[in-house]
């Protein structure tokens, strides 16, 4: 990792390094994209079948696009039951959080006889992608379908890719029937994302897609968008830590460390105002490397996007967390509630020393689906809102109207909305007009 002073310059040249990660930087990929969505919107399964063959190199067909019960037996028997009973357990604690996100409609009135309120129900089906093969996540897959199970929604149906034998990883099926998934289709990439957008002959049409996957899947979410709803154009992962001399290097390390593994474009950025805890951390970092599986990947990493920012003082590097807007932020001070008062741009915030980033990737309950890249400024993590749809309700006695029609009529006819402030006025004209009456 590099360890740098923290100033206006090297902040700012920081944010310039991480946005190169933003999936919007890759548009060489585009045009693959955009053709991919253009033949499954005009083909529709064969296109699936056709990409299928391409890409995962095994026939695909009408009979078998859909994964069976069987299939879903098959890999219950196959998973390891303590594992089973660990995702039912994080299933419950994710239910449990997102419960208490739920808002119900409402309805105002008021003695001169008008009605305001708001309906909010959910959408009607909703479409998650997992992705495959060894980037198989069913937390993931529990974070996605667990919220919107939550607010109601009547029918979630699931894409995710299948290896060349043509089954789906079996963790990922079993975490479908743990969180209630209806239908599982074995499609993958950019061609999942336009079949749940446009519809095909086997896969429905969806209102929300969420849900991780690669560059691919990111860019067509993106295309996507105003077809149907999704969650995020989600960047590659990343941690920030907030650290002071009371804080432990070796847990620091860790944690720096497990964002790192996701891939080399992962970014692991450490803030502190201890010189001697920056040192500390660097030697347990060279320990990890030496027993951890991914120490390749996370070395490119840390080359690429690790950081250690020596802070003046706290309020520095406060100010600095809040510019980065990480998708993770890690608070090990003295007082880390203090601190945690003070920062206003974060996807996750994790408190003192026994809240380690894979708590919340797994377990606790909060949401793992986080704004990345800065976008923490102004977007939230995945929520059971994001599954629900707002209607508003507006109903006005005569009373009512009469006293704020003037002001309606003034405010169409600054606009030059002659007929808006007509819409209002012929209700309150004294001479008869066909299909109108005045009382």
């Amino acid at each position: 990792m590099k360890t740098i002073q923290l100033t206006a310059q090297t902040q700012k040249d920081l944010l310039t390094s991480l946005l190169k990660r933003s999936p919007g930087n890759y548009t060489k990929y585009e045009f693959t994209v955009a053709e991919i969505i253009d033949k499954v919107k005009e083909e529709g399964d064969s296109a699936l079948f056709s990409y299928t063959k391409k890409f995962d190199k095994w026939e695909m067909n009408a009979d078998n696009i859909r994964v069976t019960e069987a299939e879903i037996e098959e890999a219950f028997a196959d998973a390891e039951e303590e594992f089973i009973e660990v995702m039912k357990r994080a299933a419950a604690n994710i239910t449990d959080f997102h419960k208490k996100q739920l808002r119900n409609s409402w309805i105002d009135t008021k003695p001169d006889g008008s009605i305001l309120g708001q309906r909010i129900i959910p959408v009607g089906i909703s479409g998650v992608y997992v992705p495959g093969g060894k980037a198989a996540y069913p937390s993931s897959l529990l974070m996605n379908v667990l919220p919107a199970k939550v607010a109601g929604v009547k029918r979630i149906i699931l894409t995710t890719p299948a290896g060349a034998d043509g089954k789906v990883n079996p963790g990922t099926l079993v975490a479908a029937r743990i969180a209630g998934v209806d239908e599982i289709y074995k499609v993958g990439g950019a061609q999942a994302i336009a079949a749940m957008a446009f519809g095909t002959q086997s896969i429905p049409k969806v209102d929300k897609i969420t849900g991780p996957g690669n560059i691919f899947v990111a860019l067509a979410k993106k295309a996507c968008f105003g077809y149907v709803s999704i969650d995020s154009i989600a960047g590659p992962s990343e941690i920030l830590v907030i650290a002071d001399e009371t804080a432990n290097p070796r847990y620091v390390a860790a944690d720096l460390l497990s964002q790192a593994e996701h891939d080399e474009l992962a970014s692991a950025i450490l803030i502190t105002t201890s010189k001697k805890l920056a040192e500390e951390v660097t030697i347990q970092i060279d320990g990890f490397l030496k027993e951890l599986s991914r120490a390749d990947i996370i070395r490119k990493s840390l080359d690429n996007y690790g950081y250690i920012l020596l802070a003046d003082s706290l309020e520095d590097a406060v100010a600095a967390a809040n510019e980065i807007a990480s998708e993770h932020l890690e608070i090990l001070t003295k007082d880390p509630y203090y601190v945690m008062t003070k920062i206003q741009n974060a996807g996750a915030i994790f408190l003192g020393e026994y809240s380690s980033e894979p708590l919340g990737d797994y377990y606790a309950g909060p949401n793992h689906t986080l704004p990345t890249n800065g976008t923490a400024k102004f977007f939230s993590p995945l929520n059971v809102d994001d599954f629900m749809k707002k209607t508003s309700i507006i109903s006005y006695s005569r009373e009512a109207l009469e006293r704020a029609h003037k002001d309606i009529e003034m405010f169409a006819e600054k606009e030059g909305l002659t007929a808006h402030a007509n819409s209002v006025r012929v209700r309150f004209q004294e001479s008869r007009q066909t299909g109108g009456r005045n009382e």
